[in-house]
Order: C-alpha cells, then structure tokens, then sequence
C-alpha cells in the first residue's frame, strides 16, 4: 500500500526523532509509502532530516513572545504567510495524512492541512502539552499522547485523544545490538550508572558530580559521565586537579549512541526530557531524575513526576542538586540490587514498546 505523509516538528530533538522513528517503522511496513518533512531552516531538522535521507521543505515561522513586543507583529505576518506556503507545499504533495510532532513550525503546516481538509494528527511527548499543540488541538483529526496526565490539556476533545506513546520507544526497543562497555574505558562485569544532563550537558549536574568524585572510591560499580561538549574542559581540569584517579570512573564528552549504551547499564541519571523517559520506560531501566527548571510549563518536572508516582524513578529538584544528594542517591541504588529491580519493573510497565504501531492503526482509520 502507498501512503504520503507529511511530516512537522521541529526545534529540538525530542520532536524530530519521533518522527523519523516513525517514519522508519512505516517504511518497513510499507516500503513504497513516500514521505515530506516541512519544518524550518533555522531548526535542526533543518540539518537532521535532510541528512537521513528525507524530503525537506521549510517555511519562515518564528515563536509568540510572551511579553509585548514588535516582534510579535512579525511573527503574526510570518504564520499568515507561512500558511499559505503550507498550502502550495500541501497541495503539491497531496499527503494522505499531515502529522505533527511539536515545535512552532507545525502551527501553519497543520493549521493548512485541516483547512484543505487533509486529516491531521498532532503528537505529544511530554505529560504537559505545548502551546502549539493545545491550538492545534481545536482544528486537527487525532491527539495522539505519551502520558495518561496530558489528557487534562486537551479536555474539550476528548474524542479526538488517543494514547499512543513515543515512536522512540518502539524503535530503542527494537535495537538488538548493545555497546561495548570496554569502549568508554570500563569493565564488562561491573555494574554501571549512566549519567548525563541531556545533548547538551547540565552545568549543575556536571559540577555537582565533580564535587562527588572522591565520594566514589573504591566502590562495587563504575560510573560513566557525559559532560556534553561545551562543558568537558571544565569538568576535565576540575578532576585532573584532585589527588586521586578513579579507576571505576570515566567521563567523556559525548556518546552518540545512547540507546546501545543503555542496554549495559544498571541506572540512569539524567534530565527527564519525554524522548529520554521514552527509552528508559522502553527498556526498562531504574532512573534518578534532575528535571531541567529552564523548560517551558516546568514540563520535565511534571514528566518526571509520572514516573516517581508509578515508583519508576527518583527525582531530585535542581535546586536540591549538591555533591553529596547526587552521592547518597546513586550509592543507595547502586547497593540495592532489589530496589533497582523493582525500580526497573515499574518503568518496564509503563513503557510502550509498539507506539509505532498504534500511530499506523490511527492513521489506516483516518485514510479510511
């Protein structure tokens, strides 16, 4: 069967990879389907999309400013213009089905497609819902949903929800292959704590765990810290100045791939971005969470809340980050064999392992 789709989303990752694993996984059910990412050239699906392979067109949209601002004149200007770009793009394609995956970028893709009455679908990652999806949610066929808590956001439609999942998830859960521990400088026998603060690094958790480092001699586990680029050096000289060298301890800038490396490891610290949690419920993997309190609607606190209420996770506020909160919470984990398991459990039952495959039964519905 051939299906068109047009896909949007744009801004960071956690909306782009969603839809490419999609993608993917409509692909290898129905190899001929053809497919059209719309996003914009500032964004880095601008970058990503192109390079895997993707039809790639773009529009000229720029986000609301919260306050008053001339700037908001140019962006109400930019989303009418923008519409009507999205109608050429549209009509030119003619999809069968326009999927949204957040960012701003999707307001006028979807906004036209309804308008030419194409079906829409939007997709939400995190337990609290996006501006731009919330003004979807009025003009668009389906409101596929990842967390049980986002239903409140969509309320007046409650026909339109359905919970769906990550894409991601289906994907990271269907990776055979795992890394090798020997890599990253660490023992294959060894249990390993995985920590990183998202792409980019996190400042506090980099520092804090600087400061933790002698905490971590002679332990029964090794742990792995990915700095995030632009705060390697950092973390790297504050180190190299200590006394000691562990030997159960490495620390490296990146790792590109993430998801292999989570098949070897006993416990995740991280920030609770939706595409992050995805994986870690996927897999089932016990969790120590630091939600970033630079989010939009504090939303990684609220995703993080999902899973510490199921007993999926432990979270630790920023505010409350210190060397020795970081310490006492990995070292009790880490000496709780038990506790990780149950830990592990729960996330295993939250996760949702054929998100993928509920996205393909909505759309079949709405191609019907």
């Amino acid at each position: 069967m051939l299906m068109k789709i047009v896909l949007s989303g744009g801004g960071t990752g956690g909306h782009i990879y969603p839809a490419l694993a999609l993608m993917n996984r409509i692909k290898e059910k129905y190899p001929d389907s053809e497919f059209l990412y719309v996003g914009t050239d500032r964004g880095l699906e601008s970058t990503i999309v192109p390079k895997a392979g993707v039809a790639f067109k773009s529009v000229k949209i720029q986000g609301l400013r919260r306050s008053l601002s001339l700037q908001n004149l140019k962006t109400v200007y930019l989303m009418i213009k923008s519409i009507s770009d999205s109608k050429k793009i549209i009509k030119a394609f003619q999809p069968d089905v326009v999927i949204g995956t957040g960012g701003y970028v999707c307001a006028p893709v979807l906004y036209a497609a309804s308008k030419l009455g194409v079906p829409t679908i939007i997709h939400e990652q995190n337990s609290v819902a996006g501006v731009t999806n919330k003004f979807l949610s009025r003009v668009v066929d389906r409101i596929c949903i990842c967390f049980e808590d986002a239903r409140g956001d969509f309320s007046a439609y409650p026909e339109k929800i359905v919970f769906t999942g990550n894409p991601r998830a289906q994907e990271v859960a269907s990776i055979k292959e795992s890394a090798d521990l020997k890599e990253y400088g660490l023992k294959e026998e060894v249990p390993t704590v995985l920590i990183f603060g998202g792409s980019r690094g996190a400042r506090k958790l980099n520092e804090s765990f600087a400061a933790a480092y002698p905490l971590f001699k002679n332990k029964p586990y090794q742990v792995l810290l990915a700095t995030g680029d632009v705060h390697y050096k950092a973390v790297e000289q504050e180190i190299s100045a200590l006394p000691d060298r562990l030997d159960n301890v490495r620390i490296v800038p990146y790792i590109h791939d993430m998801p292999k490396l989570f098949k070897r490891t006993d416990l995740i610290v991280s920030r609770s971005g939706a595409t992050t949690l995805t994986e870690v419920m996927a897999l089932g993997l016990p969790s120590i969470l630091i939600p970033s309190p630079y989010v939009t609607n504090n939303h990684q606190q609220k995703n993080a809340e999902s899973l510490v209420k199921n007993g999926a996770a432990e979270m630790i506020l920023e505010k409350d980050l210190q060397a020795q909160s970081l310490f006492d919470a990995i070292d009790k984990l880490m000496t709780n064999e038990t506790g990780r398991k149950e830990m592990a459990f729960q996330a295993k039952q939250m996760g949702i392992t054929d998100a993928s495959d509920r996205i393909i039964d909505v759309i079949l519905a709405l191609k019907k």
